[in-house]
């Protein structure tokens, strides 16, 4: 049975004041915990599984010492941030910092610049590690990345994609990026150019990329859009999924 300050310490990790105090963050469902038991087994502190999760993955509790705590539905409930919670919760280390060392200029990546809403972050990362984009670029003001609705999102992605924070200025002048994208209404049309590897920037939601960093593209690009078209912009997340698909089609069939 769960304790009163267990449920209050798991319901805290919603709060990314609290997750930061404690270095710690939640993942939610039997997927996604699956794949952490089996990626990151020395990240995991503590799993709360129902006797249905038990059934399946009862092999995989036994390789390692964190602690496994049997749980209702009604307790797992508690201390879940979803309506309909999926049999499982695991309590997380953040994970450590590792060198960056990816190579922009040998493959595409995307700049995420104040990208707000936790479910657009989760599923751009969900759609770079589709396409074989590993590490991922952030504004400090975009979305925390440990936010729960971020690691549900993702699907799991989040545990084989890096995500750096990291101003685009810095970026650049680091790693010599030569190709800077920014998907803009006044761009040129993506199916007509001629891409190549390089930073493509994804702007906010509602404001586009921040000025600060609009004059660091060097190749604005657009996705076109019907003549009867009424729609004023599309969804963060959908535009970086068109122009992750046309990259990776363009660049792999050089």
């Amino acid at each position: 049975m769960l304790s009163k300050n267990q449920i209050k310490e798991i319901q805290s990790l919603q709060t990314k004041k609290f997750r930061d105090k404690h270095q710690l963050f939640v993942i939610e469902g039997i997927k996604s915990v699956s794949e952490a038991l089996e990626s990151c087994p020395k990240e995991i502190v503590h799993v709360y599984g129902t006797e249905e999760f038990l059934k399946f993955n009862s092999s995989v509790l036994k390789k390692d010492k964190f602690t496994f705590t049997l749980v209702t539905d009604d307790e797992l409930k508690k201390i879940s941030s979803q309506s309909h919670p999926n049999n499982v919760l695991a309590v997380c280390r953040y994970f450590g910092e590792e060198k960056d060392s990816y190579n922009i200029n040998a493959h595409f990546s995307f700049y995420l610049d104040d990208i707000r809403d936790p479910g657009n972050f989760g599923t751009i990362i969900r759609l770079a590690d589709w396409f074989g984009v590993s590490t991922v670029y952030c504004s400090e003001n975009s979305c925390d990345q440990y936010n729960p609705k971020v690691i549900q999102a993702s699907m799991g992605a989040f545990l084989r994609v890096k995500i750096v924070y990291l101003a685009l200025s810095e970026i650049i002048e680091t790693k010599s990026v030569k190709a800077v994208y920014g998907a803009l209404l006044t761009g040129k049309n993506i199916f007509e150019e001629s891409l190549e590897n390089g930073l493509i920037v994804i702007g906010n939601e509602a404001n586009g990329i921040q000025a600060e960093n609009l004059k660091h593209i060097n190749k604005p690009i657009k996705i076109p859009a019907h003549a009867n078209n009424a729609t004023e912009s599309l969804n963060a997340a959908m535009a970086a999924s068109i122009i992750a698909a046309e990259f990776f089609k363009t660049l792999n069939s050089k």
